[in-house]
């Protein structure tokens, strides 16, 4: 059974109609391999002061140690009980002892150089945690609403209804007894959704939403002074459409001057065209407030400044470190250093790509806005996955 006819199969069993559908042919996936390669010739690892890595690395690791030693980790990571010898010795290692960390690597690790079918080389990019002014309250001066997630959403997950669809999952809401698209952005900010979604916060810049939406989670500074985190609560299941990448193709900016401070000088000389401008992107995020560290990854643990980086789980899985060698958004040196796959993002696609998670506020913005970085990755998997040769 094809892709589409188990779609139609589940509405039915769902007891909602569906129109017909067509859909391209699926590409093959791209053909990746995972190539052990010995820490000698692993770019930069006696540079980096990887001690650093290692209260990232702890959070993954109570996240594996709470699984089932038989639940499966992801591609070339076996189960979560092929890792837990390892993250019961890594709560025991010195924060400081960077050369102690790497002998315990080059003893019980393996460095998988992950590669697609054409080029070794992939895309790199970076995200942070931006900080914007909001109220509780809607004044003259907060008025740009931050949705919590509508009581209209509805999340299905396919593999509920057939097995071949773990993963899966479609997001709509309900229209005359038919499961149809949720709205996209250009319908939420004209005000579709004012009846179906607490508002947390008013923002002052629509701008400042549009970005706290792209990175997926950030921190609200109030009047008083004081500050509330907010997270990824969903989003409306359309795809993700690049604004910069947009205004570069209409002539509007060049591709050098395409930084979040050159598009809100654009939306600021375009007032009447802002709103068309940022519906370019459909993908709409809701938020919840959160207590504690943060901001959370998609592993569900705390993501820690130039240590967290979001991946392609279809390639590299959540939770398991992973070596970068990659440009440096300063354009002269190179990042090459210890990072934990912790996050995913809805344009992180691909064998060899990644996004760099750089902290919070201004300083971490300007180096994520000018990261578009060429580079390769390495996986390390505990030594026992991989065959003796």
């Amino acid at each position: 059974m094809n892709h589409i006819a188990r779609l139609l199969l589940i509405a039915g069993l769902m007891g909602l109609a569906a129109c017909d559908q067509t859909e391209e042919p699926k590409a093959p996936e791209p053909a990746v391999t995972y190539t052990p390669v010995a820490f000698s010739n692993v770019p930069g690892w006696d540079t980096d002061n990887m001690a650093e890595a290692l209260p990232a690395w702890r959070h993954s690791c109570r996240r594996i140690l709470g699984f089932e030693p038989a639940r499966e980790l992801g591609p070339a990571a076996g189960t979560a009980g092929d890792w837990q010898d390892a993250c019961q010795q890594i709560t025991t290692l010195s924060d400081n002892d960077t050369a102690g960390l790497r002998d315990f690597l080059e003893a019980n690790f393996v460095a998988l150089h992950v590669t697609g079918p054409d080029d070794p080389q992939g895309l790199f990019t970076g995200y942070f945690e931006p900080i914007l002014e909001a109220a509780r309250t809607k004044s003259d001066d907060f008025a740009e609403p931050i949705y919590a997630l509508p009581e209209d959403h509805v999340t299905v997950k396919l593999g509920t209804f057939d097995p071949a669809l773990k993963g899966k999952a479609v997001v709509g809401r309900v229209e005359d007894r038919k499961l149809v698209p949720y709205r996209e952005r250009g319908e939420i900010d004209a005000g579709a959704i004012t009846d179906k979604a607490q508002t947390l916060f008013w923002a002052r810049d629509p701008l400042d939403v549009f970005i706290l939406q792209v990175q997926g989670s950030g921190i609200v500074a109030l009047p008083d002074g004081t500050q509330q985190r907010i997270g990824f609560a969903g989003h409306n299941g359309h795809g993700y459409g690049s604004l910069g990448r947009w205004l570069i193709d209409q002539g509007e900016l060049q591709p050098s001057r395409a930084t979040w401070e050159d598009i809100r000088g654009w939306l600021e000389s375009n007032p009447d065209r802002a709103r068309a401008a940022l519906a370019v992107n459909p993908r709409y995020i809701f938020f919840r407030e959160l207590d504690g560290e943060g901001p959370l990854g998609a592993a569900g643990v705390p993501l820690t400044p130039e240590r967290s980086m979001a991946v392609d789980t279809e390639h590299v899985p959540l939770n398991v470190p992973v070596w970068l060698d990659i440009e440096h958004p300063d354009g002269q040196t190179r990042l090459q250093r210890l990072m934990l796959a912790q996050d995913v993002g809805s344009a992180i696609k691909g064998v060899v790509r990644g996004d760099f998670y750089w902290g919070t506020g201004r300083a971490a913005l300007d180096k994520a806005g000018r990261m578009k970085s060429t580079g390769r990755y390495y996986m390390l998997v505990p030594r026992t996955l991989i065959p003796a040769s």
